[in-house]
């Protein structure tokens, strides 16, 4: 079963997809639609370019004691639900669920090979 699916059919996720680094491409499963899936996917991109740029600026701030990059996941708490992304892979988890360590287990599992550096 393709991860997407995988995470899709555990108890709390609303939904569940792929982002294209450039932006214009996306697949997603679940209780989003097409609209929204396709700001989803545009939102994670920006936010992902986003907190590269900002462990770089660190790492350059640090002066080699300390470094945050590369990146390859951040997730954000919102007051319904929860965004996480690993790699180029999105999940909409509900707060109110208790899926949140599944869910970003199951990414980092699945995700662990992918590359850390963004693809333009």
């Amino acid at each position: 079963m393709h991860l997407v699916s995988r995470l899709c059919a555990i108890p709390g996720v609303v939904a569940a997809g792929e982002y294209a680094y450039h932006g214009d491409q996306f697949t997603y499963e679940g209780n989003l639609d097409q609209e929204q899936a396709q700001n989803a996917s545009i939102m994670c991109r920006a936010t992902t370019m986003a907190v590269h740029m900002q462990a770089e600026m660190i790492d350059l701030a640090a002066a080699g004691d300390l470094r945050a990059s590369p990146v390859n996941a951040w997730m954000v708490r919102g007051p319904e639900f929860t965004v996480c992304v690993v790699a180029h892979v999105f999940c909409f988890v509900e707060n109110a669920s208790t899926a949140l360590n599944t869910v970003m287990a199951l990414m980092r599992e699945q995700l662990a090979g992918e590359p850390d550096e963004l693809i333009y």
